[in-house]
């Protein structure tokens, strides 16, 4: 099938409250203006330095969204156009998001990624990080980043019960922050959670992004 036919059996299945992002990574410009032309906006990508490129020749009404483990040194390159980091996972990052958004007079939508899964190789906050830092002087001077949910990736499993268990837990907390620490805040309602395998269990268990790549564009081209 084609990317257009992928997508559109993608949008299917999904809710009307569940946005998608085309996680678009080592495919060529010219496949992601299939998805464009079908009517795609959201697309998530990994690198700095092959967003920056696709940004220049695609067209400006892109949603870009970076997904990946985002280094404090390659801010600099996508703070003048990003428009949510999905995967925020140290005081720190933050910061240099706050100072590069600054500099471009915007304000940046984040994500803060939390650790649910069980392969430690995987980044992200504990649970109890992520509470510290929300009580943080340092935490209420970023005053050009919007915290807008979180995110999470569960256990690469064929063990779906504990998938469900992992994003119920997600879910679970980010109700519980959003009470504490965000009540009345209408901009903190997204949980990204869920990839191609595992999207439809994160959509039951509360997601309203959902990551999916290779449904739709097929296999990565990798240079």
């Amino acid at each position: 099938m084609s990317v257009a036919e992928n997508l559109l059996k993608i949008k299917e299945t999904l809710p009307d409250n569940v946005r998608l992002t085309a996680v678009s990574k080592f495919h060529p410009e010219s496949v992601l203006l299939e998805a464009y032309d079908a009517g795609q906006r959201i697309f998530g990508e990994n690198h700095a330095q092959e967003l920056v490129p696709k940004y220049e020749h695609l067209p400006k009404d892109i949603e870009w969204h970076f997904i990946g483990h985002l280094q404090a040194n390659k801010v600099k390159y996508v703070a003048p156009f990003i428009h949510t980091i999905q995967s925020v996972d140290s005081l720190r990052l933050l910061e240099e998001i706050n100072r590069h958004a600054g500099k471009h007079d915007r304000k940046i939508n984040v994500l803060l990624q939390i650790h649910i899964a069980q392969e430690t190789h995987k980044s992200g906050f504990l649970y109890e990080e992520i509470e510290k830092l929300l009580k943080e002087k340092a935490f209420d001077a970023l005053e050009n980043i919007q915290i807008t949910g979180l995110m999470g990736m569960a256990t690469f499993t064929g063990d779906e019960k504990q998938i469900r268990r992992e994003f119920n837990g997600l879910n679970t907390f980010f109700t519980k922050i959003k009470d504490i620490y965000f009540a009345g805040a209408h901009f903190f309602n997204e949980l990204s959670m869920g990839m191609s395998d595992d999207y439809l269990i994160a959509i039951e268990e509360g997601s309203t992004i959902v990551r999916i790549g290779g449904k739709i564009f097929g296999e990565r081209i990798k240079n």
